[in-house]
């Protein structure tokens, strides 16, 4: 039988001998994934509901809008996955609505709860661009939250490294599929079992989004025009997203052009939301000297 550690930040000291993934309740088996990504979006809730109090809006609003945004979030984030990885899935349709086989993509859960807000504030004859200010808020909170449910499915790792925050996976316990050649080349045997060190981009993510949520939480006071802290959340997202999916082995390709979707997306969100708010600011310097 198998012995070893499962998972280790070797230059950290920190070592888990057996990692789990699930919890088994009456027979029914329940992931941590699914339970960490609930975590979150209460968590996000929260965050969202409390900034809404501070701004002197009705709190209500934003829970009657997230029973909304997290159904259509999930539609968007299976939606985005499927699409780009399309091979997976043309073959055998009925796995497209397996979401316990795994398979949502962030990204796509992002376009879905702006989608949803759109809609949400047209009927509501609300402001979109004030309500994504405060919903960004509890976005990204989900998002540092939600991100340690694929440390647990052993996922959303980089490349091989021996940076301070190395992390080493036990190989039997990970998906082949995001065992990259450079992985396999770098492969290390202790004790006759075979591990793969890896970026644990994951929480590179998550750690980059809670210095983002910190910088927001400090600027929203002296935020100048609503659609500004949404502006802030897509470029410090964006820039994040950018170098960190640059590391991953599993990403999701532009349909064979061998150009990373999700950081090609990150890089227009930067350009977009950076015009806007390069916009903005001048609007508001031209109109303060004609003042």
């Amino acid at each position: 039988m198998q012995q070893g550690a499962d998972l280790s930040f070797v230059n950290l000291g920190i070592t888990i001998e057996h990692l789990r993934n699930s919890i088994s309740i009456f027979g029914f088996r329940i992931a941590y994934y699914g339970i960490i990504i609930g975590i979150g979006m209460l968590a996000g809730i929260w965050v969202a509901r409390q900034d809404a109090k501070r701004r002197g809006q009705d709190p209500e609003i934003y829970l009657d809008f997230a029973l909304y945004a997290i159904f259509f979030s999930i539609i968007g984030a299976r939606l985005y996955y499927v699409i780009f990885a399309w091979d997976s899935y043309k073959d055998n349709l009925i796995q497209v609505f397996n979401l316990r086989g795994g398979g949502l993509a962030i990204y796509g859960g992002v376009i879905g709860a702006v989608a949803t807000l759109i809609v949400y504030t047209r009927i509501k004859k609300l402001s979109f661009l004030s309500m994504a200010d405060t919903g960004c808020l509890g976005l990204i909170t989900g998002q540092i939250i939600g991100r340690w449910g694929n440390f647990f499915n052993c996922e959303a790792f980089g490349g091989y490294t021996e940076s301070l925050l190395a992390m080493r996976i036990k190989k039997s316990i990970v998906n082949p599929s995001m065992i990259s050649q450079d992985l396999l080349q770098n492969l290390i045997v202790e004790n006759g079992v075979e591990y793969i060190q890896v970026h644990p981009t994951f929480l590179y993510e998550s750690l980059w989004n809670l210095g983002i949520l910190l910088f927001m939480l400090w600027y929203r006071k002296r935020k100048k025009f609503d659609g500004e802290m949404l502006c802030i959340y897509l470029m410090g997202y964006g820039i994040g997203r950018t170098w960190i999916e640059g590391l991953r082995t599993d990403q999701l390709i532009f349909f064979g052009t061998g150009i990373p979707v999700s950081q090609a997306l990150s890089m227009l969100l930067v350009l977009g939301a950076g015009a806007f708010l390069v916009f903005n600011y001048m609007k508001i310097r031209k109109s303060t000297k004609g003042a």
